[in-house]
């Protein structure tokens, strides 16, 4: 085997955000540019001689290439192994599972999660730790730091490997395997949920709609759904995963999944609809005529956990990040268990999954899991209403309808404004922030403030802060504004406003979500100046 050895120049911008690099793919097209990275989290990454790297994505364009480029650089860098999903697929969960499932050392991840694919398209590389989450801050920041001073990178001469065929070969001394990316993933799924309970409801004439969004979960979902479950065949669409997912949106939002909604609303709805991003670890999930809400679902699902085989004895405690809606903390409440509250980006559920101290974790960005993986996992999620609709053998509607009048509703909904200058984005947060003061000693709108802060987050396990994660506004009546900007996007900047209003059980439930939260809607414009500073008169998109 003879290594090259490539003189490179740094790039500046190569820091990894909450979910890894994230570019246009012509941005990542630039001469070695994916090396620059990928070498960077070689050179940061010590004790991987001879160990085995997990290597997957989400078949969005420009996966192929990067994948064989990535296996090389791992040969010349010493791996031992790489372990890769046939055609180089492997959902974001699923590579999760890979990697605790095998013991490998890490694994990269390479999707652009709910992005637009294609040439003109969003790209991704994350890196994902032995225990099969996120990389830690430590890890990513050592590898910007890293990319700043590369001056060369190492790879192999060897040719492109046929990740279409399973099997065992050979690239310069390194073994490679390509394994069907269903299967330990399925398996596992089997011992979390009682199959033998949903394959009887589909039996039964239950029927469902599941839009693959021609993503990563399609061969996920029509393998475990209509495969194991027996659902009819045609139940999952869309299943095929394409590089430019279709030329569709792959977000399962009511935006870009508005077909399905628009189905579970009509006069021929199934009993229940369900979608996935991306790289599959998203979630939509609507019952006939009803909607359910990313914060609503992981406060229905938690409260419910038990009636699946893998979580009858209870749950440790939920996590939820920061933006998510309290519905949650009231379940925790009542159930007796811990209730954590974290920055968004599933890395920081890591360590409470870890040590035990949690079980379920969920962010209002349609993103729900548990301590079977360490990624949100939009499929298991499925699974788990799934088996809670054959338990209690009610429909969506009565679920939801039995947990607020138990529970108490928080009307909740998120205004994304995308693609906002970057500097406007920046300076409108600074000001806001500086009015934090202000605003908690006299109040806003007339409502009394009990908070008014930048939250920053101290971990129970390790000790370690996270600073700045988003401007938060209580109210004394338990109603709450969030100002965030999201570190998913890759042009200009994303604002995030967060609204929530809580009402009690024996309260009203059945207000129009928009309607109820009208007020707060308003004092949120005002108090950021979003109009003005935007030039938006509304969101991109309401969730």
């Amino acid at each position: 085997m003879t290594i090259k050895t490539i003189a490179t120049t740094p790039f500046s911008d190569q820091k990894p955000g909450t979910s890894g690099l994230r570019k246009r793919v012509t941005h990542f097209q630039q001469p070695n540019y994916v090396e620059n990275f990928i070498q960077s989290l070689f050179d940061s990454l010590p004790g991987k001689e001879g160990q085995t790297l997990v290597i997957g994505g989400d078949g969005r364009y420009f996966n192929d290439t990067v994948i064989q480029i990535a296996i090389r650089m791992a040969a010349a860098n010493g791996l031992g192994k790489v372990i890769v999903g046939q055609g180089g697929i492997l959902s974001t969960p699923g590579a999760s599972h890979i990697i605790r499932h095998y013991k490998a050392f890490g694994g990269i991840v390479l999707s652009a999660s709910h992005n637009p694919g294609g040439p003109d398209g969003d790209f991704g590389i994350k890196y994902n730790a032995s225990n099969g989450g996120p990389a830690p801050e430590k890890i990513t920041d050592a590898v910007f730091a890293r990319s700043l001073e590369i001056t060369e990178y190492k790879s192999v001469d060897t040719p492109d490997i046929d990740l279409s065929r399973l099997g065992t070969l050979d690239v310069a001394d390194m073994e490679v395997e390509v394994i069907d990316p269903v299967a330990d993933y399925a398996a596992l799924m089997e011992t979390l949920f009682d199959f033998d309970a949903i394959a009887q409801m589909f039996r039964s004439g239950f029927s469902m709609r599941f839009d693959a969004m021609h993503a990563v979960t399609g061969p996920y979902a029509k393998a475990i759904i209509e495969g194991r479950l027996g659902a009819p065949e045609g139940t999952v669409i869309n299943a095929t995963p394409l590089p430019d997912f279709g030329g569709g949106h792959p977000d399962p939002n009511l935006v870009h999944a508005k077909d399905l909604h628009d189905l579970l609303m009509g006069p021929d709805a199934p009993d229940f609809g369900a979608a996935s991003d991306g790289d599959g670890d998203r979630n939509l999930i609507i019952g006939r005529n009803r909607f359910v809400t990313p914060s609503d679902s992981l406060a229905i699902l938690a409260a419910n956990a038990h009636l699946a085989p893998g979580y009858s004895r209870g749950l440790a405690g939920i996590a939820r990040s920061m933006p998510t809606s309290a519905a949650a903390d009231r379940v925790a409440q009542r159930l007796g268990i811990e209730m954590h509250e974290t920055p968004t980006g599933w890395k920081f559920f890591g360590n409470l999954l870890d040590a035990g101290r949690v079980t379920i974790c969920g962010e209002e960005s349609a993103g729900t899991g548990s301590d079977h993986v360490r990624e949100k996992d939009g499929l298991w999620a499925v699974l788990l209403w799934l088996n809670i609709l054959a338990v209690r053998k009610q429909s969506v509607d009565e679920i939801v309808r039995a947990h607020w009048a138990t529970y108490g509703r928080n009307y909740y909904s998120r205004h994304d404004y995308e693609e906002v200058d970057a500097d406007a984005a920046k300076a409108l947060m600074t000001d806001l922030r500086a009015k934090l003061p202000q605003i908690e000693a006299n109040g806003l709108g007339g409502r009394e403030v009990i908070l008014a802060d930048d939250f920053a987050y101290n971990d129970p396990v390790d000790g370690s802060t996270a600073t700045g994660q988003g401007i938060r506004i209580g109210f004394a009546d338990g109603s709450r504004i969030v100002f965030r900007l999201s570190g998913t996007g890759t042009v200009g900047a994303t604002l995030r406003v967060y609204i929530e209003r809580y009402e009690p059980a024996d309260g009203t439930h059945d207000r129009d979500t928009q309607e109820a939260l009208a007020d707060l809607i308003a004092l949120a414009d005002a108090v950021a100046e979003i109009k003005s500073r935007t030039g938006r008169d509304a969101p991109t998109v309401i969730t």
